[in-house]
């Protein structure tokens, strides 16, 4: 198979929620030389991209969600060992969840699904997760990145007591901070001291994935 074809046919078994395709085409992919990183951001990642703006548009449905994140997983766990890492191989840290009195999660699991595709380690804390969970989850797994997402303005507050809290515990410079979420804009994210805000999951783990490789790897010793 060329590899054009292979890098379509992952997106399609994602999108159609095939797990065994899935997997398989990500073995044809390794045998067939096509770089994994390749195969995970424009196959399978691709793949969950459509899906979740189909499920934005109401043109698909939860157990969709589900079926093409299974999917994609099942690539995933064929194609990510083979992933080249920076420096002493180890793959990157992310720190992910939901603002302190924010129950939603479904944006919170798409963006530790792409940030997993792009080779991250994903420590996932859940939804309403308190403050000092976040900072000490951030010190204890020496995080490269901490994701904080919420749909409510009533948390948004939380957010900024995330970020200070780092600060306070003087790991501040250790870490990259993303926040998101329907309310969020760039002003906000920056008038609290994060580092970044995106629109979509897929612009979040590019993002995250290239601040990560600016932090120094011995920054933790």
């Amino acid at each position: 198979m060329e590899e054009n074809e292979i890098i379509k046919g992952l997106t399609e078994a994602v999108v159609n929620g095939k797990k065994d395709d899935a997997a398989e085409l990500s073995q044809k992919a390794l045998d067939e030389g096509v770089d994994p990183y390749i195969a995970v951001i424009d196959g399978l990642a691709k793949g969950m991209e459509i899906m979740s703006e189909r499920y934005e548009q109401k043109k698909a449905f939860m157990p969709h969600l589900l079926m093409a994140s299974n999917a994609m997983y099942g690539g995933m766990d064929v194609l990510i060992p083979h992933i080249k890492t920076e420096g002493s191989g180890k793959r990157k840290v992310l720190v992910i969840g939901s603002a302190e009195g924010d129950v939603h999660d479904i944006g919170k699991n798409l963006v530790k699904t792409m940030m997993s595709a792009v080779g991250f380690e994903a420590i996932d804390l859940g939804k309403d997760v308190p403050i000092e969970t976040f900072v000490n989850a951030v010190a204890e797994n020496k995080a490269d990145v901490v994701s904080v997402s919420t749909l409510m303005t009533s948390t948004m507050d939380n957010m900024a007591s995330v970020v200070s809290g780092i600060q306070s515990k003087g790991i501040r410079d250790k870490v990259k901070v993303i926040v998101g979420g329907a309310p969020i804009t760039a002003d906000f994210a920056e008038e609290i001291g994060a580092d970044a805000t995106k629109t979509d999951a897929m612009e979040a783990a590019r993002w995250a994935k290239e601040a990560a490789e600016t932090l120094d790897a011995g920054r933790w010793d």
